[in-house]
């Protein structure tokens, strides 16, 4: 288990990490796997809460300028908001999750091990090009190389810095949640929000701003969790300072 002092400093890094990679001149090569990873997230987000719903995942696709589509079919009625919302609140989802699961060793090392077996089987599935394919088995075979290791805390290092990046990413790519339509690499099609609206009615920046508060609620939560296991940094730090007792006078 890491230590509290190299907690912060993983927590730290994959801070810095991500706003120097997106500030070098570079960045659209060098921090095209990050995004590629979010919206990997979103993607599989809107496909599984297909499958749900009682709906079909059929296919989806990365793209190299980091846009991405999902083909999907579900029953009419309310999974026509829930289909869209998925991919939204996904990657946060996932990074809650992964805080929650990065508290031990262990239990990080085995849910790497499981996350590349599902990647891998998914994209046997549902992935509808050569750079998906490439990209989610790239992904597989290094979470798998970290979680194979003897010893569990490089899994757990990774657990958190990916979960740290999703949770990043919600809040850089959160002007999608804004928008009327979306602009991919296969054309223009309405936006996640509008297809919201269109289901449940109301204005689609109404659905954009409650995905936003559930994502950054799913992350507060995550986090929490995550510190309690980390008493000395962060939330956690806090919560020792309340029950603190206090010294006698």
């Amino acid at each position: 288990m890491l230590s509290n002092q190299r907690t912060g400093a993983v927590l730290t890094a994959g801070v810095l990490v991500t706003i120097v990679v997106f500030l070098l001149p570079s960045h659209g090569i060098i921090g095209r796997p990050l995004i590629w990873l979010s919206t990997l997230m979103h993607e599989l987000g809107h496909g599984i809460t297909a499958w749900l719903v009682g709906g079909e995942f059929h296919s989806f696709e990365i793209h190299w300028s980091t846009s991405g589509v999902a083909r999907s079919s579900r029953p009419p009625g309310i999974a026509e908001a829930l289909v869209p919302a998925g991919g939204l609140v996904g990657p946060a989802i996932v990074a809650s999750v992964g805080f929650v699961l990065a508290r031990r060793a262990r239990v990080a090392q085995v849910s790497l091990v499981i996350g590349a077996a599902a990647l891998a089987i998914l994209t046997v599935l549902v992935a509808g090009s050569v750079l998906t394919w490439c990209f989610m088995l790239g992904l597989a075979a290094l979470l798998t190389w970290i979680a194979v290791r003897r010893n569990p805390e490089p899994a757990q290092v990774a657990m958190v810095f990916l979960s740290i990046e999703l949770a990043l990413s919600v809040f850089s790519r959160g002007d999608y949640l804004f928008v009327a339509e979306a602009h991919t690499a296969r054309g223009v099609y309405p936006s996640d929000v509008s297809k919201m609206a269109e289901a449940l009615g109301g204005p689609y920046w109404l659905w954009g701003l409650a995905c936003g508060a559930f994502s950054v609620l799913a992350l507060v939560v995550g986090l929490w969790l995550f510190s309690r296991a980390y008493p000395d940094i962060g939330l956690g730090r806090l919560r020792g300072l309340r029950s603190r007792p206090k010294p006698p006078r």
